[in-house]
């Protein structure tokens, strides 16, 4: 049977509680799909990619992927393989520091 993703990184969510995280800390989930998204003119980090929630229809920024682990995905995106990639929640640890409450694994998508 062929696998339909390959591991590519496990990170943190950074930048968590500087954002839409709290408004909808009690819908996230541990296997909860999340969108990446490129943000290019970011003024903070040139290689910003966005963690999305879309709940209800709605899209939540959650943080982003940390600085350093955003340098390996970035260029994929910019490249324009915007879906390349399957973003999920694999741990919630609300008793945690902020930036080590979520923790993300990235999976790259088999075609």
């Amino acid at each position: 049977m062929k696998e339909k993703s390959k591991f590519y990184m496990d990170c943190h969510l950074a930048g968590r509680k500087y954002h839409d995280a709290d408004l909808v800390w009690d819908r996230l989930r541990v296997g909860m799909p999340l969108r990446l998204e490129r943000e290019a003119d970011n003024r903070y980090d040139p290689e910003a990619v966005q963690v999305i929630l879309n709940s209800d229809g709605e899209d939540f920024l959650l943080g982003y992927i940390p600085r350093g682990d955003n340098q390996s995905l970035a260029p994929f995106f910019d490249m324009g393989h915007d879906d390349l990639f399957d973003c999920r929640i694999s741990r919630l640890s609300p008793e945690k520091h902020p930036e080590e409450q979520v923790q993300l694994t990235v999976r790259i998508r088999m075609k």
